[in-house]
């Protein structure tokens, strides 16, 4: 490899936030990594993403022992990546949810995806030594599902492929506001490596239809009041749709990814260049757009080895 990836020069330690976004509702978030959210029921506490390990998990429960003692019952896992789930075993749920395809995809590619993450991004994965293997859910879903904590009710829906085929946002009618995971982002790259163009738009038509109050986005920033959720689903439609169109046309004139890569810099640079994660992302993303617009409808497994082969393919 002529040099290594952007994230694995990325060792600076984050602040960390925990900001209610609505009575009993909280956004875990660090300035780009992975957030988490925190749903306070009646008896119990409902947690939204795992981060990557035991050790980072409990930089998540801290901040909840600081608002509620209340058991966590329930652990929602928005999609499969290894960034979200590994870090389940430290909150001793006893109900983990996930869609069926978010399980599916842990069976096919889970193991794939943990080891090409764990090279990719080695910060993320602090004190990994302590994941005890992959996390699988204790209940599957197919496109919705309702939990009750107490009288607090908590809608999780699959509303259409996006970040992930098998993405889940989680809704809490009370208080109007969503979990989306990483279908909506604030000042950070999306990530499109398994991700599915075509979808997202429309996806993040229906999480707006909703008309939520607050969103806790996957990364990035909490969302606070209808004028900053709007401006950041647009924003996330934008750097996907920014992301794929130059890529569609190269593709479309038979050119190759090297020329795909440099057409996305060219349009995404100028918009995005200084939003978290990315150079971390982009390789990625225009890997996925390009055989997104050659016809390749499930994403290819990302494994160690095809990330460096598609790295060194962009630096020739």
């Amino acid at each position: 490899m002529a040099k290594a990836f952007a994230s694995q020069g990325d060792m600076s330690e984050k602040n960390i936030s925990f900001t209610e976004v609505g009575e009993g509702l909280y956004a875990f978030t660090a300035e780009g990594d992975p957030n988490s959210g925190v749903i306070i029921g009646d008896d119990s506490v409902m947690i939204v993403e795992a981060q990557a390990t035991p050790r980072l998990a409990n930089k998540v429960i801290e901040c909840v022992r600081s608002v509620t003692d209340k058991p966590i019952s329930h652990l929602v896992l928005t999609h499969y990546h290894a960034v979200r789930v590994l870090g389940a075993s430290a909150f001793g749920a006893e109900n983990i949810i996930m869609s069926d395809t978010a399980r599916s995809m842990v069976v096919e590619r889970g193991q794939e995806d943990w080891d090409s993450e764990f090279q990719r991004f080695p910060r993320l994965f602090e004190g990994h030594e302590s994941i005890p293997g992959l996390t699988w859910p204790t209940t599957t879903f197919s496109d919705a599902m309702t939990v009750y904590l107490g009288n607090r009710r908590v809608d999780i829906r699959h509303l259409g492929r996006a970040h992930t085929a098998g993405d889940a946002v989680i809704h809490v009618p009370d208080q109007n506001v969503m979990f989306t995971g990483d279908i909506v982002e604030y000042h950070s790259a999306c990530y499109c490596g398994d991700g599915h163009f075509a979808d997202w738009g429309q996806t993040l038509d229906r999480i707006k239809a909703y008309d939520v109050d607050a969103i806790a986005p996957g990364r990035g920033d909490a969302l606070l009041g209808k004028e900053m959720v709007n401006a950041a689903i647009e924003n996330t439609r934008d750097f996907v749709a920014s992301t794929y169109r130059p890529a569609a046309r190269v593709a479309a004139r038979g050119g190759s990814l090297k020329e795909a890569w440099d057409a996305v810099r060219e349009a995404c640079d100028p918009k995005f260049k200084d939003y978290a994660i990315y150079e971390h992302c982009l390789p990625f993303n225009v890997a996925r757009a390009y055989d997104e617009a050659r016809g390749i409808d499930t994403p290819r497994i990302w494994t160690a080895q095809r990330d460096l082969d598609m790295w060194d393919a962009l630096q020739a």
